[in-house]
């Protein structure tokens, strides 16, 4: 019974033999019921018949009981004391109403020279001076009727159970053979084999359909397993270096250092290395904590503010490097639900990455602008811009750029963008400059309350 093509088989048989067993009770309903009425009409017309004319009613009850060579036809004439004048009914049917109806009720009769005792269908009429005439008609029709139905059926039971058998094993064959190959693919998925994938038919029915989302599914596992591999090979490497530079000055400044100041640059030196590895270690932490959501205080924030904050903090640098560093805001914006900090987080990576590829001369746009449904926070350079290939890399932790590699960083400040832009349902987008560098684009959706 846990096999799936036997479960499967017992189950539709069951179902057949419910199905022909409910149609073959119609049948007989419905024909017993037409056969019950066609009688019961003709009794009632034969009974009239006969009480129309008292004078004839007993030549009406002889003729109707002669009338049929298969003794099926009864009648009787009976006097007012229930003796009885004509007919083959030796005496009234006990509980007969006198209303002229068929009912079916038990009685006596006469066949040839034998008394019976049957069921019969009789409908009674009373006769002036109290005498009462009786028409009637055996059971025997609407008995065969019955019988005939659960012979027809009984016979056609094991061929149908076998057949509605077969067939059920037929099927769940079919869909055995579909979970087989669905189990090996799973198999070998669970062994290690990660580009693995379920078969897919081409009638996209529900197997289909399932095998295509558990697919999507493991594309996705796939991927992020990828991420995995690929960030922990970028914090080794990146861990590598700077522990590496700190052992050499620890056996250096252990070897070489003469006094007390030079102790102080190496250790100096090394907590500049330690703070590196400790501010790349949090940002993967915090893009983490981020991209599960774990971050929940928000709150009503206000983007043009948050904007014109970014840009006096990130003032200096730019007049330091001589690049122009501009802020245009719309007024009237309304406020998104937000976390403020975050916000302003992701805006100053955004101008800390402009301004560091920008060259002197040139110029950081940062645009505040109202759109359908969101607010839009832009970021534009004046840079070498990226190609349109790594418009999507840029995003991933610890890429960079081929413009990036000569310039100090981790690749995490863009990929902890792209979580604070997740963590707010904003739509993140990067598109070249009109001043030639890149334009990067966060958009967040306006509150319902404050849509127009």
């Amino acid at each position: 019974m846990r096999s799936t093509t036997l479960r499967w088989a017992l189950g539709i048989a069951a179902w057949s033999v419910l199905l022909a067993l409910t149609m073959f009770a119609f049948i007989y309903w419905q024909t017993a019921a037409y056969l019950r009425e066609e009688l019961a009409e003709t009794l009632r017309l034969e009974v009239r018949a006969a009480a129309a004319d008292p004078a004839a009613t007993a030549l009406r009850v002889d003729t109707w009981t002669a009338m049929d060579p298969h003794a099926r036809h009864y009648g009787g004439l009976f006097g007012p004391g229930g003796t009885r004048r004509a007919g083959n009914l030796d005496a009234m049917p006990d509980g007969l109403p006198r209303d002229g109806d068929a009912y079916r009720v038990g009685a006596t009769v006469e066949v040839g020279t034998r008394r019976l005792d049957d069921e019969i269908w009789a409908a009674a009429l009373p006769l002036p001076g109290g005498g009462t005439v009786v028409i009637a008609h055996d059971t025997d029709d609407i008995d065969r009727v019955r019988v005939t139905t659960l012979r027809a059926f009984g016979l056609g039971l094991v061929p149908m159970l076998a057949l509605s058998g077969l067939g059920g094993i037929l099927l769940a064959r079919r869909a055995r053979e579909r979970l087989a190959a669905t189990e090996a693919a799973l198999d070998e998925v669970m062994r290690g084999n990660l580009g693995k994938r379920l078969p897919v038919g081409q009638r996209n029915d529900e197997f289909d359909r399932l095998a295509a989302n558990v697919n999507r599914m493991l594309d996705e596992i796939e991927r992020l397993m990828g991420e995995v591999r690929s960030v922990g090979d970028a914090v080794a490497h990146d861990l590598r270096t700077p522990l590496t530079r700190l052992r050499a000055r620890l056996e250096r400044s252990r070897a070489q250092a003469k006094t007390v100041e030079e102790f102080h640059e190496a250790i100096d030196q090394g907590l500049t290395w330690i703070d590196q590895t400790l501010a790349m270690v949090t940002a993967v932490l915090r893009i983490g904590e981020m991209q599960e959501g774990r971050r929940t205080a928000f709150g009503p924030t206000d983007l043009g503010e948050l904007a014109a904050n970014a840009v006096d903090f990130f003032e200096p640098v730019a007049e330091e490097k001589g690049i122009s560093l501009t802020l245009a805001a719309a007024s009237g914006l309304p406020v998104i639900q937000g976390d403020r900090d975050l916000c302003f987080e992701a805006l100053s990576n955004l101008l800390d990455n402009a301004l560091k590829f920008t060259p002197q001369g040139g110029e950081v746009r940062v645009r505040v602008s109202r759109g359908p449904d969101a607010v839009v926070v832009a970021v534009e350079d004046s840079g070498p811009g990226l190609l349109p290939s790594e418009h999507e890399k840029v995003f991933q932790r610890f890429y960079r750029a081929e413009a990036a590699r000569q310039n100090p960083g981790n690749g995490l400040g863009l990929s902890l963008v792209a979580a604070i832009a997740k963590l707010h349902d904003a739509r993140l987008g990067i598109h070249d400059s009109e001043a030639g560098g890149c334009r990067f684009e966060m958009a967040f959706a306006i509150a319902a309350e404050h849509r127009v």
